[in-house]
């Protein structure tokens, strides 16, 4: 029997039809709104790519899709002409004008909906990755995926009815999107930034009432930078795309900024393992209840009911191979990298997110980004790209001697090569293929 549960819109339009649903700095839309406004009948079981700004407008179409039946796809505005018409080809309708705006018209039907719920085993949304190993991958999400998620993020960090959750994070991406979602789930509020900007996400953390943020370790660092202190109402900040440096987590604590790191994929629908709020670790926490993590050969595994259809057929035994590599510790997930940036000198293993926290444990130092270039000698030897503190001064015999006091001797970098900032994808997860030379040749 297929497992089918009340729809999401409707269920919290019944429930608290006059809370806020979606907020933007531009204005926003009750539960009871957003659902009349979303009251829109598109193609059930069709792919209707969303191509529009993060907002008002996104929900309304997001949500007309989860209504009808139509599998969303969401589509990253910053993709030059020809990646977007990867995304949206096999599309059978693309959203690109306001569905409130009736722009639409000769294209949708506005009416009567019934809501017949949402069968967890169907196709919710396509979420293209962030193409951080290659040409991104379009991942099926079902219903159930997306339930599960919301849940096993509620066990892990709290829920409170009172919710606002802050996103400027992309819609296009899992971690955007998935606020969206889960929030429409619990019936709280989502708070939603077109894009990020320091001034703009310092005033709503501050005079908004914002009680979780999510945010990648560049965002919260230029927060802290920017003077973030004790946010009235903001219980936790949720860390990913990255593992944060012992060093910037540190400041946040300083600045009475509860940051709480998670790991996740578009694969398992965004979070995997998330810390305990609090929790003064270095690692990404625990599995979520509803998930299990494993390490085989380095790797990091993960099953459950998160993982995505087409990951669950092609696991191993059940088991999700990532890519990413890590460790358990007392349960606790700590990720070390991506097994295709491993650096291997000389025969050993060098994982790069260990070469940089030691970098960054430097104060001239902001952020660093460990890579492997051909070596005579070694095969392999380490080149650290740096980006300095805005006063920051050190040299690179400075940078070695703090290196070598904590890290082995066949990991301290051998070349350092200073830049502005490190290249990054639109969900802020570092670009590491983008990193040049310094003659200007790619790495890779």
């Amino acid at each position: 029997m297929t497992p089918v549960v009340p729809g999401w819109l409707h269920r919290a339009a019944d429930s608290h039809p006059d809370r806020p649903a979606v907020e933007t700095p531009g204005g926003g839309l009750t539960y009871g709104e957003l659902a009349d406004a979303s009251r829109v009948a598109l193609p059930a079981g069709e792919r209707v790519a969303i191509a529009l700004p993060a907002g008002v407008d996104f929900a309304v179409a997001l949500h007309a899709c989860l209504r009808s039946g139509a599998i969303a796809v969401p589509v990253d505005l910053r993709l030059a002409p020809a990646e977007r018409a990867r995304v949206c080809a096999g599309a059978a309708l693309v959203i690109d004008q306001p569905l409130r705006s009736g722009g639409l018209a000769d294209r949708v039907a506005r009416g009567p909906v019934l809501d017949p719920g949402h069968d967890l085993q169907a196709t919710a949304a396509v979420i293209h990755t962030s193409g951080t190993s290659g040409r991104p991958k379009a991942i099926e999400l079902t219903y159930g995926n997306w339930l599960w998620s919301a849940l096993g993020s509620a066990t892990a960090i709290g829920l409170d009815p009172a919710e606002r959750w802050l996103c400027t994070l992309p819609l296009a991406h899992v971690g955007g999107l998935s606020i969206l979602i889960r929030s429409a789930i619990y019936g709280t509020t989502a708070v939603v930034h077109r894009r990020f900007d320091t001034e703009a996400v310092l005033r709503a953390l501050t005079d908004d009432r914002i009680t979780v943020v999510s945010l990648v370790p560049t965002t919260l660092a230029r927060l802290l930078d920017a003077g973030l202190e004790s946010p009235p109402a903001l219980r936790c900040a949720l860390i990913g795309g990255a593992p944060a440096s012992p060093a910037l987590l540190e400041r946040a604590r300083a600045a009475g900024v509860v940051a709480v790191q998670t790991y996740g994929l578009t694969e398992a629908c965004s979070q995997v393992t998330t810390q305990i709020p609090g929790d003064v670790g270095t690692d990404a926490g625990l599995p979520l209840f509803c998930s299990r993590v494993r390490i085989h050969a380095g790797e990091i595994e993960v099953a459950g009911p998160t993982v995505a259809p087409a990951g669950a057929q092609t696991a191993q035994a059940g088991w999700l191979a990532t890519g990413d590599l890590g460790e358990l510790v007392d349960g606790r997930l700590r990720v070390t990298g991506r097994r295709s940036e491993l650096i291997v000198s000389g025969g050993e293993n060098i994982a790069p997110a260990e070469v940089e926290d030691a970098v960054c444990g430097h104060a001239a130092v902001a952020e660093a980004a460990a890579v492997g270039y051909p070596h005579a000698e070694w095969g392999e030897a380490v080149r650290v790209f740096v980006v300095l503190e805005p006063d920051g001064r050190v040299t690179d015999d400075e940078l070695r001697a703090h290196c070598a006091g904590r890290l082995a001797g066949f990991k301290v970098p051998k070349e350092f090569v200073r830049v502005d900032a490190l290249p990054r994808t639109p969900s802020g997860k570092l670009a590491r293929r983008e990193l040049r030379d310094p003659d200007g040749r790619r790495r890779d």
